[in-house]
């Protein structure tokens, strides 16, 4: 990450509350061909998420504490505030002196930009201020939330356009948060009904209509130079799992997720 860190463009993009089964069982059916081509051997990665819900795990993943590998470690980390001690440290590992990665890169430089989804990026109170406020130039409106049928058709556009307006030599590092996914999610499975709820039929159908604009946002990000891209689930949910629903609970739906990063090359 050293050598990349300066190079290349960054892109972290949260499918938030991706379960993990689900993302598996699709790519492997072939229901997302946008995202599986560029997941290493075409599978996901299974990880544990570094919190149960949405502002716990964005909070550690700020920190460096991306997804964990589902195995015995210690697991080098690709990014590291530097601290005495620290096991997950490598010699490959980016390490900045600041607070947080987002600072960590603003200082290295990079443009930082949030593209927001879930409430917790929202800018309407304090509370959802604190995680877009971690960066220069945060975005979010109701078209981009979890209520907005097309919320991530509407967050790719917003980043084509952030991208467009960035000089050519500035470096970006753009993370977005994909709200589809997060209950409400019945409407993007056809002929599911208010009434009938959310389902993992509907979870999984909301995963479909991501990977249907995915080769927009993934375009827009290797339009300058190569990027390197990090896309995973925060953290998934439970849908009547041994008696569950929801998430911010301890459950192995809900800590187990998809994990995948790998290069975007420069469009030809």
């Amino acid at each position: 990450m050293n050598e990349v860190v300066g190079r290349d463009d960054l892109l972290l993009l949260t499918l938030d509350t991706l379960r993990h089964d689900v993302a598996v069982e699709l790519a492997a059916a072939g229901r997302i061909p946008h995202l599986a081509r560029h997941l290493p051997g075409g599978v996901w990665e299974r990880r544990h998420a570094p919190g149960s819900f949405t502002y716990a795990s964005h909070h550690a993943m700020f920190a460096g504490f991306l997804p964990t590998p589902a195995a015995p470690g210690p697991h080098p980390r690709l990014f590291a505030a530097r601290f005495a001690g620290s096991e997950s440290t490598a010699g490959r590992t980016y390490v900045f002196d600041t607070p947080d990665l987002v600072s960590g890169l603003a200082a290295a430089g990079y443009r930082t930009v949030c593209i927001g989804g879930v409430g917790f990026f929202n800018k309407q109170g304090a509370l959802g201020d604190v995680l877009p406020g971690m960066f220069q130039e945060s975005h979010w409106e109701p078209a981009f939330g979890v209520a907005s049928a097309t919320s991530f058709e509407a967050q790719v556009e917003r980043a084509e356009q952030v991208v467009a307006g960035l000089p050519a030599d500035q470096r970006l590092f753009l993370f977005l948060n994909a709200s589809a996914l997060h209950q409400p999610n019945w409407f993007h499975l056809p002929g599911a009904t208010r009434d009938a709820g959310d389902t993992r039929a509907s979870h999984a159908a909301a995963l479909e209509y991501v990977d249907r604009h995915v080769g927009r946002l993934f375009a827009a990000m290797r339009s300058r130079r190569r990027c390197f891209a990090i896309v995973c689930s925060d953290h998934g949910t439970t849908y009547g799992d041994d008696g569950y629903t929801g998430h911010r609970l301890a459950h192995e739906a809900v800590w187990t997720v998809p994990y995948a990063h790998f290069f975007l090359e420069p469009s030809a």
